[in-house]
């Protein structure tokens, strides 16, 4: 059984591996093996969800790579598994260069995201979580010849990678109070030390999520290909890291602020999100901001208790979002642009594509009966029996995402806009960046190819997911979810009747008043960007200081609350201001003073050699001569004549009678 579940983690992360060593020379086999790959790892995934086996490896003293399919890891290595793969289709048709990188860094992307969700103990968790964080930074940045990629890239990795070091902090606090390092054991450990594991993990899952306040990162990885925009999105690294929380609610639960912190944390990121994602005039960073907005619904879950609600949600979200991405990426190779005001009528224009996205879009909506409506109102109901607060909050947010939703709707299904050339509609397309890759880059590919065979699978049967995950959420099959995977006192996460009606005829109402809104402003009886003018003059006659605030508001919340700019003046900055004046010192003090004592040592040395030279060698040469001198006395007495022996014994023997006169008597 155990080598059931290495093959589920190694055979990825080997081929893998092998094509991004290897490289070039196998761009043209790559994808194919890819998929063959993906799809072999989904039946080794769905085998796994069934027999749970377990394997184990030695790592590090105190634990080793501890692997295990329990029933929330089943479901979260058979929807990621299964998202890898279709991505990894779609990715065969779209991506063109350095495809054996691409595809390899995939699959151990991939690789340790099954780790991660199977992984049971710290040490194991750590090298997958290490592992996915730097893959992510490849593939974001795998356009490397753009600056702006790389960056993002780095960004990515660097926020992260920040919070990556409260695992760390929770393993110390493992191993200084805890009976080990499994995450079971983390519940047991001694306070203070259970406190510190639960920030760490909390750290950790706040910054893999993109939960605020560390957000700012899913937008900067935006400028990575579509692909891996699904992939990260759906069910791997961001997915993973509110996955961690539903792992760990039992520790969070068992301090007396981590669970309440969750709960708020994922609340307020719905909310505050969703309102970001409503101001953006980009479609993929809509789609980003709506990732951490409907990922905080998985940690408002967590937070409560509610781990069967938190699961559907999740799973029900990767389907819709990984359909949604890769739709803008089909769209985005199609026109060349992101921009939603280039991209008005594209739905139509290739109806698989716009089929499957309105599904998708309705699903995020909340619309009944789809998948996202379902998945929410359980998390929605389960908070109502902890917090009516957290209820109204979360709700709120759900009124926003069928708000922004509508809004991208009515985009991309209305009517395509008239061709003008008028001043204002230039000048729009300079403030919105969207350039020659506008209106009339869409009139201009109208007769271009649509997206081939290959890609439309994963487009259908992530849209028929999209449509009916949500079942997860009623009974009997809730019954069962809540039984495998909640603990006896967690809040039922199946919604009445009165809930979904509720929720689903709020999301109706928002739809349809954002929809008939968008697309009177977009009637193409008027202009091609009519929402400038009416937008001006509402705004006019609120008054200038309205639209002033009107404006500035809209523009803090596209550029995501300003986050990426606070995280540069309090951290970056100080940071770098503390590392320069540390280099400074180390130049002119540490360095000095090093090169002071190399100095005193040097001229040290040069007085030794010279007091080696002329004292020690010196009296080391006297005494030579002095032994040479001596020895050449002696030679002159071995003359081999008798008379001269004779004449130094009588000498000897005179001394002696001298000697024997003076000595005193006895």
């Amino acid at each position: 059984m155990s080598s059931l579940l290495w093959a589920v983690v190694l055979l990825p992360a080997a081929i893998g591996a092998v094509l991004a060593l290897v490289g070039h020379r196998l761009d043209k086999a790559a994808a194919p093996a890819a998929v063959v790959t993906a799809a072999a790892g989904l039946v080794l995934a769905v085998t796994a969800a069934v027999l749970h086996p377990s394997a184990g490896a030695p790592l590090v003293v105190a634990g080793g790579l501890d692997l295990a399919v329990d029933p929330l890891g089943a479901l979260m290595l058979v929807t990621s598994a299964s998202a890898v793969l279709l991505i990894v289709i779609f990715a065969a048709g779209d991506v063109q260069e350095h495809r054996a990188r691409f595809f390899g860094l995939l699959l151990i992307f991939s690789a340790a995201a099954a780790t991660t969700a199977t992984a049971t103990a710290l040490p194991g968790l750590l090298l997958a979580w290490e592992l996915m964080g730097a893959c992510s930074f490849a593939l974001i940045g795998f356009p490397w010849r753009q600056a702006r990629t790389v960056g993002s890239g780095t960004t990515a990795f660097l926020v992260t990678r920040t919070g990556d070091l409260g695992l760390y902090l929770a393993a110390a606090a493992a191993v200084a109070g805890a009976p080990g390092l499994a995450l079971a054991d983390l519940p047991a450990a001694h306070e203070p030390w259970r406190s510190v594991a639960a920030a760490g993990v909390l750290a950790a899952a706040i910054g893999k999520s993109a939960q605020l306040p560390a957000s700012f990162w899913l937008s900067r990885a935006m400028d990575g290909p579509s692909p891996v925009s699904a992939l990260l999105h759906s069910a791997t690294m961001v997915a993973l890291g509110t996955f961690l929380l539903l792992r760990t609610t039992d520790l969070l639960a068992a301090t007396s602020w981590a669970s309440a912190t969750a709960a708020w944390v994922g609340v307020v990121t719905a909310v505050v999100l969703g309102a970001v994602a409503l101001a953006q005039r980009d479609l993929k960073q809509l789609l980003a901001a709506s990732t951490a907005s409907q990922l905080g619904y998985v940690v408002l879950a967590a937070g409560i208790g509610s781990v069967s609600g938190g699961a559907v949600q999740l799973v029900a979200h990767a389907a819709t979002k990984a359909l949604l991405f890769l739709a803008a990426g089909a769209w985005l190779s199609l026109l060349g642009t992101k921009q939603l005001s280039a991209l008005r009528g594209a739905g139509r224009r290739w109806p698989v594509v716009g089929v499957c996205a309105a599904v998708g879009l309705a699903s995020l909506a909340g619309l009944p009966p789809l998948s996202l409506w379902a998945a929410k109102d359980g998390v929605l109901a389960a908070a109502r029996e902890v917090s009516p607060a957290l209820y109204v909050a979360g709700l709120l947010g759900a009124a926003l995402a069928a708000a922004y939703t509508a809004k991208a709707l009515a985009v991309l299904l209305g009517p395509e806009p008239r061709i003008t050339t008028s001043p204002t509609t230039r000048e729009d397309e300079d403030r919105t960046g969207t350039g020659d890759h506008g209106s009339a880059a869409a009139h201009r590919t109208s007769d271009a190819g649509g997206v081939v065979g290959l890609q439309r699978v994963p487009l259908v049967v992530l849209a028929a997911a999209a449509a009916v995950l949500g079942a997860l959420v009623l009974p009997p099959v809730a019954q069962r979810l809540r039984g495998a995977l909640d603990g006896a006192d967690a809040p039922p996460a199946t919604p009445s009747v009165g809930e979904l009606v509720l929720s689903g005829v709020v999301a109706l109402v928002v739809v349809g008043v954002v929809t008939a809104t968008q697309l009177r402003r977009s009637s193409p009886t008027t202009s091609s960007v009519p929402s400038s003018s009416s937008s001006s003059s509402s705004s006019t006659a609120a008054g200038p200081g309205a639209r002033w605030r009107q404006g500035r508001l809209r523009t803090w919340l596209q550029d995501w609350l300003g986050l990426e700019a606070a995280a540069h003046a309090l951290v970056v900055r100080p940071v770098v201001g503390l590392a320069t004046v540390l280099a400074r010192w180390d130049d002119r003090g540490l360095d000095r003073g090093v090169s002071a004592v190399a100095a005193a040592a040097t001229s040290t040395a040069r007085g030794a050699a010279r007091f080696d030279d002329r004292r020690v060698d010196g009296a080391v040469r006297s005494v030579a001569a002095a032994a040479r001198a001596a020895g050449r006395l002696a030679r002159r007495s071995q003359s081999g004549q008798l008379h001269r022996y004779y004449a130094a014994a009588a000498v000897v023997l005179l001394l002696a009678a001298v000697l024997l006169a003076l000595a005193p008597s006895a």
